[in-house]
C-alpha cells in the first residue's frame, strides 16, 4: 500500500511539473512587448545605462526519424524559446552532424546524432530581469531572474542535462545520462557562474 502511494505521488509531481512547464511556455512564446532588448549585428560601443547579452546553446539530439516521422529532432524545426521581460524570440540553431567517441567516463554525448548550436546577441537596459528560456518540443521550460551590471561584458550559457537510461554491468545497476534519451532539463550560466 506505501509503496503504490509513493508511486501515485511520484506520477501526479511529474504531471504537475509537465502542466507548469506547458504554461510557461505557452504564456512566454508570444511577445507582449518589444521594447525590451535589439538583436545586435555588430560589436557597436554601449550606450551608458544599456548593457550587452551573448545567449548561447549547445546541444545534441538524436537523428531525425528514429523514434516517429512526426519527430522534429534533428531537423531545423527544432528551436529555441527566450523571453525576456515579455519580448520573445525563437532561436534557430546551426545543425551539424556529430558521431563522436567517447571523451572520458561518462560522455553522454557519445554516438551519432545532430548538434545543435544556438546564439544571439542582445542589447538590454542594465539591471534585473526575468528570463524564460525553454525547448518548446521537449516541454522544458526554465524561468529566472538575472541582474546585469552597466560595463560588464555578460554572457549566458545554456546547458543540456540529459535523461538517464538504466544499464545492468554485471550485477549492478547504474544510471547513464545519454542525449538518446533526450533533456531533462537546462543548466543556465550567467557570466561563468550557475543560476
Amino acid at each position: 500500500m506505501k509503496k503504490t502511494s509513493l508511486i501515485l505521488m511520484l506520477s501526479l509531481m511529474v504531471l504537475s511539473g509537465c502542466a507548469e512547464n506547458s504554461a510557461l511556455i505557452k504564456a512566454n512564446s508570444t511577445s507582449l512587448r518589444t521594447d525590451i532588448y535589439e538583436e545586435l549585428t555588430n560589436g557597436a560601443t554601449v550606450p551608458q545605462g544599456f548593457v550587452d547579452l551573448r545567449v548561447t546553446a549547445t546541444l545534441k539530439t538524436h537523428k531525425p526519424g528514429i523514434y516517429s516521422a512526426k519527430d522534429i529532432h534533428g531537423t531545423p524545426d527544432y528551436k529555441l524559446l527566450l523571453n525576456i521581460d515579455g519580448q520573445a524570440v525563437l532561436l534557430r540553431g546551426n545543425l551539424q552532424n556529430e558521431n563522436s567517441e567517447s571523451r572520458g567516463l561518462v560522455d553522454p554525448e557519445v554516438g551519432d546524432g545532430i548538434r545543435y548550436r544556438f546564439s544571439k546577441n542582445l542589447r538590454l537596459k542594465s539591471g534585473t530581469h526575468r528570463i524564460v528560456v525553454a525547448l518548446p518540443d521537449d516541454g522544458i521550460a526554465i524561468e529566472r531572474e538575472i541582474t546585469l551590471v552597466e560595463g560588464n561584458a555578460n554572457s549566458l550559457a545554456l546547458e543540456p542535462i540529459y535523461s538517464t537510461k538504466t544499464g545492468k554491468r554485471r550485477l549492478e545497476m547504474r544510471s547513464t545520462p545519454s542525449f538518446m534519451e533526450g533533456i531533462r532539463t537546462i543548466r543556465l550560466i550567467l557570466n561563468g557562474r550557475e543560476i
